[in-house]
């Protein structure tokens, strides 16, 4: 095959796992996967198919963040997940649960502040996040200087998805009776004019003289995806997917219901006019002669400041002319009453809470009128809890970039291997300035009905309840708190008799009692 654009990072060739299963991988990286089988492959690659429509996919999920009301809840979740404090960056590092050298844990915080200062985070934090949460991926070019690969990462580029797919073959192999699929190789290919352009037209973009894609290596490109997929797992989807329908569906009523009230609005006139026995074309004539000798169509120019008859033109409200043939009852102008029900809007309403439900923000967030309380915690409705346990799913699916752009840096820069880096790199934690009270409201306020509790069951400590007991099943320490409380309350215990309740010094103790025979400072000797 034609040789890779860009660094790879050489694995170990242990890495490679000797398990083997006969099941295709799943994955949610919405790749192309292409199977090839008898030990080689060729250099076709189909992409014209699903990456058009997932360019087309991304097209849509844009447009769709333009409409007011998307756009509002779009504001609102990511205002809620990236926080921009002065005084602290958006997320940091937690290193906590890794059993490594002082050391090392300060080489990976380093690195994970540059990978943040190459993402520009504190400054474009929100725009980043929009992206990723819009389009449901998220591709960076990490340019690396391939002459000196230790400097690390040197810029982490923006790629339009729209330019870029992710291609990944599997081979299978016959053994024995059944058959066996691995995984070969995994790429990126890249058309500058975008899969979605007309003018990419050959189904081959890797052939020669085609529209000109580019390989590139995967360990080239920063790649992550909001996890979620179609049906049949070939596309990757926005979290603003399930939202389409209610959109288009408010959509369509709100242009039915403005022109519904602009048609039914005016009270237009039925005017029936007496032909007698009047040929059929000289009654038409005449019908068309009362018409514009009864109709006023001078209207105010304010472009041109005149005064202009527009009775040439036709609109949805003029009024209805009608013959009326010898036996009736003559010339007659009667009125049309406009609609009746024109200020009704629960259709409307009703589409617009079915739209914010599909967006996973609650309505009361999106009512202009509802105000913000902060009370107890049983006052929180459901919808916020859930809410809030939305962002913390997106802020763990989002922290995968930290970690992909942390595994390029140790690797380049020899901190680590990439073996080490896996083995650890999930109990590596990311913790995001928080700004939502509800947790801590709801931590506060069940701890207060805990010490309540404590306090019902005071008079049957030791009868029913031991004190271990009750620290663990009422309180609910584990046993490494009981123990820090233990020696914690024991060391207080020992100051408070060294130095008394109020920190100072106790005036029972030795060196604070004067020696006998001694005078007190400003007596007499006896």
């Amino acid at each position: 095959m034609a040789q890779l654009f860009g660094f790879e990072i050489k694995r170990a060739d242990s890495e490679e796992s000797k398990a083997q299963s006969f099941v295709t991988p799943q994955y949610d990286d919405g790749a192309v996967n292409v199977t090839t089988s008898g030990g080689m492959y060729g250099t076709y690659v189909d992409l014209e198919g699903t990456a058009k429509n997932e360019a087309e996919l991304v097209t849509r999920y844009r447009k769709m963040a333009l409409q007011p009301e998307v756009e509002h809840a779009i504001d609102d979740i990511i205002n809620e997940t990236i926080i921009s404090d002065p005084t602290q960056p958006v997320v940091d590092i937690n290193l906590d649960n890794l059993d490594l050298s002082v050391s090392i844990k300060k080489r990976i915080k380093e690195e994970f502040k540059k990978s943040c200062e190459l993402l520009f985070l504190t400054q474009s934090g929100y725009e980043l996040f929009r992206k990723w949460y819009v389009d449901g991926r998220l591709y960076f070019h990490a340019v690396v200087d391939e002459t000196d690969v230790e400097q690390g990462i040197q810029e982490l580029r923006y790629i339009d998805p729209r330019k870029i797919r992710k291609v990944r073959q599997t081979k299978k192999e016959r053994k024995g009776g059944y058959t066996v699929v691995k995984v070969v190789k995994e790429f990126f290919v890249y058309n500058d004019k975008g899969f979605h352009s007309k003018a990419y037209q050959t189904p081959d973009p890797l052939a020669a003289g085609g529209a000109q894609g580019l390989k590139i290596a995967k360990d080239s490109i920063v790649h992550i995806t909001s996890g979620l997929s179609d049906e049949y797992n070939k596309m990757v989807l926005s979290h603003l997917h399930k939202a389409i329908k209610p959109l288009n569906q408010l959509q369509v009523l709100e242009d039915a219901s403005v022109i519904y009230r602009i048609s039914r609005a005016p009270e237009r006139r039925i005017f029936y006019i007496d032909v007698g026995n009047l040929p059929k074309m000289k009654a038409e004539q005449y019908l068309r002669d009362m018409m514009t000798k009864h109709k006023n169509r001078l209207v105010y120019d304010a472009a041109s400041g005149e005064i202009r008859d527009d009775r040439k033109f036709m609109t949805m409200m003029e009024d209805f002319w009608l013959p009326r043939r010898e036996g009736g009852r003559g010339t007659e102008i009667t009125t049309l009453p406009g609609g009746q029900n024109l200020g009704q809007m629960e259709d409307i309403e009703y589409f617009k809470k079915k739209l914010y439900r599909a967006l996973n923000v609650p309505i009361s967030r999106l009512e202009p009128e509802a105000g913000f309380t902060l009370g107890r915690a049983s006052e929180i409705s459901r919808d916020e809890l859930k809410f809030n346990k939305f962002i913390r799913r997106l802020r763990l699916k989002f922290s995968l970039l930290f970690t992909k752009i942390l595994e390029k840096q140790l690797v380049l820069k020899g901190v680590m291997s990439l073996e080490e880096w896996h083995s650890m790199s999930q109990q590596v934690k990311y913790d995001f300035v928080e700004d939502n009270h509800f947790a801590e409201l709801k931590n506060s306020e069940m701890m207060r009905e805990r010490l309540q509790l404590l306090q019902d069951i005071e008079n049957h400590t030791g009868t029913y309840f031991s004190k271990d007991w009750i620290k663990k099943n009422i309180l609910h320490f584990n046993q490494d708190e009981i123990d820090d409380m233990q020696a914690n309350m024991e060391q207080e215990k020992a100051n408070e008799a060294d130095f008394g309740p109020g920190g100072g010094a106790h005036p029972d103790a030795p060196w604070n009692q004067q020696p006998e025979g001694e005078p007190e400072q400003g007596g007499e000797t006896s």
